[in-house]
């Protein structure tokens, strides 16, 4: 057996997992992956440069991380139901920034903390009962980084 039929057997051992664990997700979480996949494709359209997805740290986790003509973006993901009473950003609350915020800062440490600007951002996704993408909002520099936490050099 070559080396390429090798991988190309993992590949498509790998890749039939994966399509069976999403099949097999509760129904709130695959809809909260497709729209995690929305937005990122939506943000790349506009021009950020996808660096993270999921970076997860004891204090919290960050879904999408973007950089921006030389700005890191830690983006948070919404999504809902075209039925729901309120937009999504709403959910994103003060404890919520905070622990944003501290997840934020352990990826830039994990980075060695680098000499970039950062900001929070916000993507609204929302979709119909056959998951649909309907909307997708991004609202840029949504809130800053939870006091008293700072960054800066």
């Amino acid at each position: 057996m070559s080396w390429r039929h090798f991988i190309r057997g993992v590949l498509r051992r790998v890749l039939r997992r994966r399509d069976e664990a999403w099949e097999n997700l509760p129904a709130h979480l695959r809809r909260g992956r497709r729209g995690e996949n929305a937005a990122r494709e939506h943000l790349e359209k506009l021009g950020l440069q996808f660096l993270a997805a999921n970076f997860r740290s004891r204090r919290g986790e960050i879904d999408l991380v973007f950089l921006d003509q030389g700005c890191l973006v830690f983006a948070e993901v919404k999504t809902r139901s075209e039925n729901g009473w309120m937009r999504p950003a709403e959910a994103v609350n003060a404890k919520k920034k905070r622990r944003l915020s501290r997840a934020a800062l352990d990826y830039l440490r994990a980075l060695r903390n680098p000499r970039k600007a950062i900001r929070f951002d916000i993507v609204e996704v929302l979709i119909d009962d056959d998951d649909r993408i309907l909307e997708i909002r991004h609202l840029a520099n949504a809130f800053p980084l939870s006091r008293p936490y700072r960054y800066g050099w």
